[in-house]
């Protein structure tokens, strides 16, 4: 795949921050892509664009604020508080339509640039129960967006089956685990590199660092 392009959704997190450098490793050309819905900490926006300029991967920031006004929920709105879900219910900070929107607009950017690779961090080993994040539904988007556009896209997901401590392996191993842990956002309260370490979302990233280093250190002293 190094003779072909590839776009990443990115949002300059854990996650996409990974598959951004999987996607350097595989393509011989890679952009990224950002969408800006409104989003509660813009911080999130500021560290995508920080991220991609020092790769030297060429990034697009779409307007997607039409998102903001139809899902008001605690990624949008700074007077709702982060809650997870209840008796399997889904937490506050889905946002409807999310991947599908985006996922659908990264494939107008992949065929207005020439790329027939779309690579997302969606994760349904490791995640908070979104729907838009599980694998027959990328698989859907994918015949979908292919018959929408008639056209051959192929939607990556490197890290779907992938628990959060195997995801910092993977990043380990693409040399890039202190980059992800240092520059990232994931923080659901905006702060970058370790977060809050309260929210849920610091609460998986810490658990998977600590379980992935506790299972390299024993693998060194074995």
């Amino acid at each position: 795949m190094k003779s072909e392009k590839a776009i990443v959704v990115f949002s300059g997190g854990q996650d996409s921050t990974t598959c951004l450098f999987w996607t350097m490793e595989q393509f011989g050309e890679v952009e990224a892509v950002t969408f800006d819905y409104g989003q509660r900490h813009r911080l999130e926006i500021e560290c995508a664009k920080e991220i991609a300029k020092e790769l030297g991967v060429k990034h697009h920031i779409l307007d997607m604020s039409l998102l903001n006004q139809l899902a008001p929920n605690a990624l949008t709105r700074e007077d709702i508080q982060v809650e997870e879900g209840e008796d399997g219910g889904l937490p506050n900070t889905f946002v409807p339509g999310r991947n599908l929107l985006f996922l659908s607009f990264a494939g107008v950017v992949a065929s207005q640039v020439g790329a027939k690779h779309i690579v997302t961090g969606v994760c349904q080993t490791d995640f908070s129960g979104y729907p838009d994040c599980r694998d027959i539904f990328i698989k859907s988007l994918n015949v979908t967006l292919n018959l929408a556009m008639d056209d051959t896209f192929v939607i990556h997901t490197p890290l779907m089956w992938l628990t959060k401590a195997q995801t910092w392996e993977l990043a380990d191993k693409l040399g890039a685990l202190d980059f992800v842990r240092n520059k990232t956002l994931t923080c659901y309260n905006g702060i970058k590199a370790d977060g809050c370490g309260e929210c849920p979302a610091c609460k998986l990233r810490r658990r998977g660092l600590e379980e992935y280093l506790r299972s390299r250190k024993g693998s060194i002293h074995a």
